[in-house]
């Protein structure tokens, strides 16, 4: 078995010449678990519009929507996580993000708040954690008697499935 090389938590953009000690997330739920995003990487949090379906996209790609003449895909994170598809709610919101240099949605169930965090309260993701689905996270965030996933938003879409998608947009 091979070892994965362990992943540094990016704390600052390639521009900054200092990481930051601190980080803020927005921190979100997607079923009963809680995630979270820095901040930096997002671009707005927005209430569900309606979707436009997407022939032959991956399966947790819901559809695009049109926002601001900008036509964004919009990635189901319970369908990503392999959670159960639940009603829509009034706390469902799409977290649109900055990913590879193109714009996504990710529809979650309820953003709960932004939190700051210093570095030394974010832990490794726990070596236990094996599959495609381990290199979702960056690592762990404690907050008060809850621990909080941070997603490696570039690994929430595989290669394949990012090509996918820019071929779909542009037909």
């Amino acid at each position: 078995m091979m070892s994965t090389p362990s992943r540094e938590i990016p704390l600052a953009t390639p521009g900054d010449k200092m990481l930051r000690q601190e980080i803020q997330l927005a921190c979100f739920k997607v079923g009963s678990e809680s995630y979270a995003l820095d901040i930096m990487r997002i671009k707005e949090i927005i209430r569900p519009q309606k979707l436009t379906p997407i022939p032959k996209a991956p399966s947790f790609i819901e559809g695009v929507i049109n926002l601001r003449g900008e036509v964004i895909p919009v990635a189901d994170m319970r369908k990503r996580f392999d959670q159960p598809i639940s009603k829509e709610s009034r706390k469902n919101r799409i977290v649109v993000c900055s990913l590879a240099g193109r714009i996504i949605g990710l529809l979650v169930d309820e953003v709960t708040e932004v939190k700051r965090f210093s570095r030394k309260e974010i832990s490794p993701s726990p070596q236990f954690i094996k599959g495609p689905q381990a290199d979702y996270f960056l690592g762990v965030a404690r907050s008060d008697d809850e621990l909080i996933m941070l997603i490696d938003l570039e690994k929430v879409l595989s290669t394949d499935e990012k090509i996918e998608l820019q071929k779909l947009s542009h037909e």
